[in-house]
């Protein structure tokens, strides 16, 4: 019996390394893998919701339904493959974050679709075209859209050449449907749209985006002048008061689109914007303090100067002492909220109130409280929530000032619109005209923020992307290791 053999001690030569003298690092992981098995899984659950949906209208499983899961599948594969393509090593939860809640969306819209038909009949009317159709192509042009951004920007720092004229965009964007005639502009009491033959749209989806370029620019341009110590009082340092300009111009904006709009969502989602990203550049807590008031001023301005401030304000106050006037839809979307609970009545199985002309955009958040509960709305927050923290751990990883400001306050307007549909759905804010990003029904909101998705994921791209390999130049004569030459 031949006795154990020692083990062999491990030496150097025995794990060879590169004349450099170190083994290359790992290949970074885009996780691309991953992104797509999440969009698999979104992809799953949208099925499975439709489904549901179909089952509790009593409705069998019908070549519509495949139409639709086929078509969202196809969609977001062709998204998927562009990332891949074209930014690599982007982060791998935003677009199925965004797949999912585009997926609720249109199992929300496809379940709307059979109230309005079962309206239709017990109103003896004609039976409308389903708008699921619609917003399956309206997602279709906006990928379109979100794959160009990828294509064309090769680099998002090129924007901040154009910042001014892309404010300028935004600004006119802002101010069309102020002075359009309310024919083609007016609904429900808001001016936020351009209705022309054949063609509709509301510019402020897209004004938020050129004015947070715009604001992004100017504030690493002008870095010096809002940085720039000020007085120090309790601790905190102000600005000086003859920089206090750009916020002033965003208040002045704001204000006019309250005023003349009549677009309290869109003027909130400006002013709050611009004053987060003040913050981010400066660091100052004087930004906010300052931005406060002027928001609180300007909101008493209007309430005693405008009409139509004051009776939004007195309906949220209380809707139900005008609950057959103005306070309708509100109290409506409270009692759908309530009918919902904590578990819901389940996809398919709600209520929508007859009375509620918008459950499809503005108050499609109502419906998800009602059907899904407070669980299933918690839990879509949740998944807006990650999505806002990604854009933000972004933001903190990108290199340059420019993306790390484009990326929070790309972040940030997406939390405050956001916090301003939620808001005003549960009666915490004054009800607005903004409608749920990637959820509602609608191709102006929808494209727009699959451009913002865009641009999240290029900065993201360039956050996580490997830094190039340096190049080793020739060590100069004088340093070059002294060699022995034998002649031969």
């Amino acid at each position: 019996m031949s006795s154990p053999q020692p083990p062999v001690k491990a030496t150097p030569a025995s794990f060879p390394s590169p004349p450099g003298g170190f083994a290359p690092a790992p290949p970074l992981s885009n996780r691309r893998n991953v992104e797509l098995l999440l969009l698999a899984l979104a992809a799953g659950i949208t099925t499975l919701s439709l489904v549901l949906v179909e089952a509790a209208q009593e409705q069998s499983i019908t070549w519509d339904l495949a139409k639709y899961g086929l078509a969202y599948l196809a969609l977001f594969t062709v998204a998927h493959l562009g990332v891949r393509r074209f930014a690599t090593y982007a982060d791998p939860l935003l677009l199925p974050i965004v797949a999912l809640l585009n997926g609720l969306g249109l199992v929300l819209i496809h379940r709307l679709d059979y109230f309005d038909a079962q309206r239709a009949e017990n109103l003896h009317q004609a039976v409308p075209s389903p708008d699921t159709n619609n917003q399956i192509l309206w997602v279709g042009l906006a990928i379109v859209g979100f794959i160009a951004v990828l294509i064309l920007l090769r680099d998002y720092r090129t924007l901040a050449r154009y910042g001014y004229t892309l404010g300028l965009g935004g600004l006119i964007l802002l101010a069309i449907p102020a002075i359009l005639p309310s024919s083609n502009s007016e609904t429900n009491g808001s001016k936020i749209w351009i209705r022309l033959p054949g063609i509709s749209f509301q510019p402020g989806e897209f004004a938020k985006i050129l004015l947070i370029i715009f604001f992004a620019a100017v504030l690493v341009a002008k870095r010096e002048l809002f940085t720039t110590a000020g007085k120090h009082i309790f601790g905190m340092d102000f600005p000086r008061a003859r920089d206090l300009g750009p916020i002033l111009v965003a208040w002045a904006v704001s204000l006019a689109v309250l005023v003349f709009e009549k677009d309290l969502g869109s003027s909130l989602l400006i002013f709050g914007t611009v004053l987060v990203m003040l913050y981010i550049a400066t660091a100052r807590v004087g930004w906010l303090l300052i931005g406060g008031v002027l928001l609180a001023a300007g909101f008493v301005l209007a309430y005693n100067v405008f009409g139509h401030v004051h009776d939004r304000t007195q309906t949220w106050l209380d809707p139900f002492d005008d609950y057959y006037g103005a306070g309708r839809d509100i109290s409506e979307t409270l009692f759908g909220l309530a009918t919902g609970g904590i578990a819901g009545t389940g996809l398919g199985n709600g209520r929508p109130s007859e009375v509620v002309q918008a459950y499809k955009t503005d108050y499609i958040i109502a419906i998800i409280g009602e059907e899904l509960g407070f669980v299933g709305l918690a839990a879509v927050l949740v998944l807006y929530l990650v999505f806002i923290v990604r854009g933000l751990r972004t933001a903190l990883a990108v290199r340059d000032s420019f993306g790390k400001l484009l990326a929070g306050g790309l972040s940030f307007t997406m939390a405050i619109q956001l916090f301003v549909v939620v808001g005003g759905v549960t009666k915490l804010i004054p009800l607005t005209g903004l409608t749920t990003p990637f959820i509602s029904y609608g191709g102006s909101s929808v494209l727009a923020n699959y451009i913002l998705l865009a641009l999240l994921i290029k900065i993201s791209d360039a956050a996580r992307a490997p830094a190039p390999p340096k190049k080793r130049e020739p060590a100069p004569i004088a340093d070059a290791p002294t060699e022995m030459l034998k002649k031969t």
